[in-house]
């Protein structure tokens, strides 16, 4: 049985869309698991459908106020720069609303059922062998994975939502007395959980480069620092499922395809860009498509 499984990264995905158009185009992959944490279950409901060229339209076209009903951010361009800061008038009143995050993403649902019908949703029930979305559990401290057959369209939605409620920028949601969020914050890329589900062989596209090149600019207020952190503590839950993945993948004998970003695309993934992403779904085709020729062409 074979899987897709992609990591979190925001905005970053839209070169994971251009890996997965070559792996299932150019080479002609066919899957039968697709599995995601936060901007990777956006992805493979799309991927299972085997949409393309929808999924390309909806993803480099997603805006900020697709993404939050309530921005904690200002999105800004300098140059050729573009880069956020924040928004001081939201986050205050979202304190004076004694709300527990700086901004809401209730947008966000609105444009994922928007995106994805139910009949495409029946669709890819009836012809896939699953679609898996990974959620934080914090309430009782652990990670869940919420499987497309166990739950109802409009239930399967807002785990796909859930699964990207990246906080305390994004919406804290309640599920049955439990408070959930971001998939990464306890599982970046669900490659062992892939392992377990039954798959034989995985591709795997990982949101950050393999190797750090350059240093990291920190933010220069309290706000943007904690953005950096953030993203710390998450590469480093990513190399922690890698690791294990990798593990679990040489003991039962499962082909591992690994794909990384060649180089660090961004170093604020809640940066939603058309050109950006445009670009980056570009880059992340030509870089599979490289990647393969170089592997199977003779030196």
């Amino acid at each position: 049985m074979k899987a897709l499984v992609i990591s979190g990264g925001g905005s970053k995905g839209a070169f994971a869309g251009g890996v997965a158009q070559y792996l299932m185009e150019g080479l002609g992959h066919e899957y039968d698991m697709f599995l995601g944490t936060s901007t990777g279950s956006l992805l493979v409901s799309h991927l299972a459908l085997g949409d393309i060229g929808k999924l390309y339209d909806v993803f480099t076209n997603v805006q900020q106020h697709n993404i939050f009903s309530v921005s904690p951010f200002v999105q800004r361009k300098k140059g050729d720069r573009e880069y956020v800061s924040i928004d001081f008038v939201n986050s205050l009143w979202q304190f004076i609303r004694r709300k527990r995050t700086f901004g809401e993403s209730k947008a966000l649902r609105r444009h994922i059922k928007r995106n994805f019908t139910k009949a495409e949703y029946e669709r890819v029930k009836a012809s896939k062998e699953d679609v898996v979305v990974t959620v934080s559990n914090l309430s009782m401290n652990r990670v869940e994975y919420k499987s497309i057959h166990d739950y109802s369209y409009e239930e399967f939605c807002n785990w796909t939502w859930i699964s990207c409620n990246y906080i305390p920028f994004m919406s804290l949601a309640k599920v049955n007395g439990h408070e959930y969020a971001d998939g990464g914050l306890g599982c970046v890329i669900p490659i062992r959980e892939a392992i377990l589900r039954g798959a034989t062989e995985i591709d795997a596209i990982v949101l950050e480069a393999e190797q750090m090149e350059n240093l990291k600019v920190l933010g220069k207020n309290p706000f943007s620092l904690m953005l950096n952190l953030f993203g710390h503590l998450l590469n480093q839950i990513e190399k922690n499922d890698i690791s294990i993945g990798k593990l679990a993948a040489q003991n039962r004998g499962v082909k591992l395809n690994l794909y990384y970003t060649p180089t660090s695309l961004t170093e604020n993934s809640l940066i939603f860009s058309k050109r950006l992403m445009t670009k980056w779904w570009a880059q992340g085709y030509d870089y599979a498509k490289e990647k393969h020729e170089q592997h199977i062409l003779p030196k």
